[in-house]
């Protein structure tokens, strides 16, 4: 499928009129044979998708940009305790993969972490004490201790876990979900984009093509949910306008865009139409989905303080479950103010107080809700930290540079075994000594969950077949239950 076909089809009335013959008897055949079930395909999604039974209906993908510290959350080092204030041999971490923010230090002493580690859960997995509601959920979460990728800065590397290339441009792993299953529920978008700040008051621009469509048409990408005020602009009609006119008024719009449809063969002009009709409709469904002040005291308090503070990722957590129990396919939450350069101790903490209880409840929402079980949750950023220190190093104090080689990525529900760790570090948490997992790999994972042969999910752009994992990727089939 391309612009250039689509055009064809459009110009070709042979091709119209089998279509139309066909369709439309395949549209009412299905609608007797599946009932309910038409109205995902009435929505959109590629006809021979899913290519096998999914575990999972939906993602939440809890992206935490900066780059959190795997040996300060999960990695657990013991034995650098006695290595405190010694160089990290170039052997284990050689200067060429070293950002130009340290590359120039003339020493890289080793930094353990000063959180204490405690094992948690019948897996007995090893967390910080910084994670301090985490421990409730463990036994359902996969660690993945040996994620790798090629990126050593923040944009690219968060481009890539986003949408397979670190070229900006291409098409978002939602958008590919969108493109390829279509959505469950024709009031909401089939993706959907949300951003919040940490207390640290810094972190990373999020760019809107991290939730783009890319080369694939405009009505895949994620709908961005803002951070304040009104969660989408224009939600609500201006004073003395009524519902009823705002109707008319889009019908009569509809029809200048059709009659330029007509004269142009635009397809781009189709989607703009589809768009506008579903701006109307969540005109009704969005007010009633963001008012979480309607949840139980019992789940406000879970999710804690912040689950009513409008951008904060408390209230984005819980509005992540509202969106997946309404039948929203692809959640992504991007929450800044992993990158601790400095003072890393205390940012991690106070990131985790940011994150750690309302990631805890959500995962507690969705099971006893009966949802984890079709629901994947994925949690990480864009690579891990240094273990050596990033300017000086004191007993209570150090800072961490950015680090591709390995670090810690969680996955929870979705037909993913629970309770399991996933790989492993070197004595250094430097690089990965067994079990290597690429972001393709991560990426082809994910997919798989969804009913979806990543190899196969593809679209025809400037004359070459597209895929969001681009030539390779495995599935990681040792994740699976």
């Amino acid at each position: 499928m391309d612009i250039a076909n689509e055009l064809y089809l459009q110009q070709s009335r042979r091709s119209f009129l089998a279509q139309g013959a066909l369709g439309i008897g395949g549209i009412a055949l299905n609608s007797l044979l599946l009932g309910d079930e038409a109205e995902r395909t009435a929505v959109g999604g590629l006809g021979d998708l899913p290519h096998f039974k999914p575990r999972a209906k939906r993602v939440i993908y809890l992206f935490q940009s900066g780059g959190p510290a795997q040996m300060d959350l999960f990695d657990y080092k013991p034995r650098l305790a006695g290595k405190f204030g010694k160089e990290v041999p170039k052997s284990v971490y050689p200067d060429a993969r070293k950002t130009t923010m340290t590359s120039g230090q003339k020493s890289f002493p080793v930094a353990p972490s000063i959180l204490k580690f405690a094992r948690h859960g019948q897996s007995g997995a090893w967390l910080s004490e910084a994670l301090k509601h985490m421990p409730k959920v463990v036994d359902d979460v996969c660690l993945i201790k040996s994620m790798y990728t090629e990126a050593i800065n923040h944009d690219p590397a968060a481009t890539l876990f986003q949408t397979g290339s670190v070229i900006p441009g291409r098409p978002s792993m939602g958008a590919w979900m969108s493109y390829g299953l279509g959505s469950e529920n024709a009031n909401l978008p089939s993706f959907v984009a949300l951003t919040s700040n940490g207390r640290a008051k810094m972190g990373q621009p999020l760019y809107d093509r991290l939730w783009g469509a890319g080369f694939l048409p405009g009505r895949f990408q994620g709908v961005k949910f803002r951070g304040q005020g009104n969660p989408i602009l224009d939600l609500y009609n201006p004073a003395g306008v009524s519902r009823a006119q705002r109707r008319r008024m889009l019908n009569a719009l509809g029809q200048l865009n059709r009659e330029q449809e007509e004269r142009f063969n635009d397809p781009v002009i189709s989607t703009r139409i589809a768009q506008y009709e579903l701006a109307f409709r969540m005109q009704m469904s969005v007010p009633e989905l963001i008012d979480v002040k309607s949840e139980p005291k019992r789940i406000l308090d879970l999710y804690g303080p912040d689950a009513t503070k409008v951008g904060r990722y408390a209230y984005n957590c819980l509005l992540a479950r509202r969106l997946a129990e309404r039948g929203v396919r692809f959640i992504q939450l991007y929450h800044r103010g992993w990158d601790a350069h400095g003072n890393a101790p205390k940012q991690v903490k106070t990131q985790c107080q940011d994150t750690d209880q309302a990631t805890t409840a959500l995962l507690l929402d969705l099971k006893q809700r009966g949802m984890l079980e079709d629901t994947l949750v994925v949690w990480g950023g864009e690579f891990g930290r240094t273990i050596y220190c990033q300017g000086k190093l004191t007993k209570q104090n150090y800072g961490r540079d950015h680090h591709p080689n390995c670090f810690t990525y969680w996955l929870a529900g979705g037909g993913v075994r629970g309770g399991m760790s996933y790989g492993e570090t070197d004595d250094y948490s430097v690089n990965v000594a067994d079990k290597p997992v690429h972001v393709h790999d991560l990426q082809a994972t994910i997919l798989h969950q969804m009913g979806i042969n990543h190899e196969l999910l593809t679209y025809r752009h400037q004359g070459r077949d597209y895929r969001l994992t681009d030539v390779h990727g495995e599935v990681v089939k040792e994740l699976l239950s």
